[in-house]
């Protein structure tokens, strides 16, 4: 929603990044003091699968665990409100979020307990200096501090541990290029650094590490949710088409060049949801554009619902998969 994801401001560094990153497809550890964000203590798959299981303990036997994966995509971030509240008329609410760059910042209002109409609100009257601050750095034109601070305004500066819906961030750890789930500590901080697009953010510092969108390693994080152990994946992805993209100047060849590699990135997490929700988004638009803010809720709402019977079933057939399991297991014991 927030993330600024505007590729005309990103120079040759952008593509660069991303092109190691699809050469990359590792996991990164992130453990900074206790005064600041931290992530899992070892993000490999395994970590990961721990941490699921700690989630599942908390749900009854035959509740499926559902979690709703929020792509990145900049202004397009917008739609992600509009499937949430589709999603909360059907009485669908997942167990856990996954969120990187745009995602995050959308996931971590959601997580806090905020519902669509309050998200929509919050969107409506959001300005430029609620989130941005032009700074003089040879790493970009703008720093992240007021992401950080805008999010924690929005959760009641909880951490991220502390929020009502467990939730995950994704980011990129700059120099390696490779992926950092967070899931404890600051939750702005977590989110600035899913959202700091290179070249045009200022890097998110953290323990001496440096860290930069999350979109760039795994733009729409399946496979974080997949390790978590998720029952049910609905994953909902803004990226930008290939086909939907001008390449008649400069900048639009530029921007075709990281929807290729985003896309062809999305394509392998996508294939292991259970379902897609591709929200209709043709045109850019300007991230602040009132106009831009309504269409991509409205595209948000629309694709949810040509999917909102798919949902249900798989939702239905993963709890009754549970409950099979679980009285045969019963059946089992002496």
């Amino acid at each position: 929603m927030f993330s600024f994801h505007s590729v005309q401001f990103s120079c040759l560094k952008h593509v660069l990044l991303v092109g190691s990153i699809l050469l990359s497809g590792c996991t990164h550890v992130v453990a900074p003091p206790p005064a600041t964000v931290t992530a899992i203590a070892d993000a490999r798959e395994y970590e990961l699968q721990k941490a699921g299981i700690a989630l599942k303990q908390k749900l009854g036997k035959n509740q499926p665990m559902v979690a709703l994966v929020l792509g990145s995509g900049g202004a397009r971030g917008y739609a992600h409100i509009g499937v949430i509240r589709i999603l909360e008329s059907y009485g669908i609410k997942p167990q856990l979020i996954v969120g990187t760059s745009a995602g995050s910042i959308v996931g971590a209002l959601y997580a806090s307990g905020k519902n669509a109409d309050q998200m929509d609100k919050i969107a409506s009257s959001l300005k430029s200096s609620d989130v941005r601050d032009i700074t003089l750095s040879r790493q970009g034109f703008f720093n992240s501090e007021k992401v950080r601070d805008f999010v924690n305004r929005q959760v009641e500066n909880r951490p991220l541990e502390q929020l009502d819906i467990p939730f995950f961030v994704v980011a990129t750890e700059l120099q390696t290029g490779t992926r950092a789930v967070f899931n404890y500590g600051n939750t702005g901080q977590a989110v600035s650094a899913s959202v700091s697009i290179p070249s045009m953010f200022v890097p998110t510092s953290i323990r001496k590490k440096e860290y930069v969108d999350g979109g760039l390693v795994s733009p729409v994080p399946v496979e974080v949710a997949k390790s978590l152990g998720a029952d049910v994946i609905i994953a909902v992805n803004i990226l930008a088409q290939p086909e939907n993209t001008p390449t008649t100047n400069i900048w639009g060849l530029f921007n075709q060049n990281i929807n290729v590699m985003q896309n062809r990135l999305a394509s392998y997490e996508l294939k292991d949801a259970h379902v897609v929700i591709q929200p209709n988004i043709r045109e850019k638009q300007h991230i602040f554009s009132l106009d831009s803010r309504t269409q991509n809720i409205l595209a948000g709402e629309e694709a949810t619902l040509f999917q909102i019977d798919k949902i249900k079933y798989v939702i239905e057939t993963a709890r009754q998969k549970l409950a099979q399991n679980n009285a045969l297991s019963s059946e089992s014991r002496p």
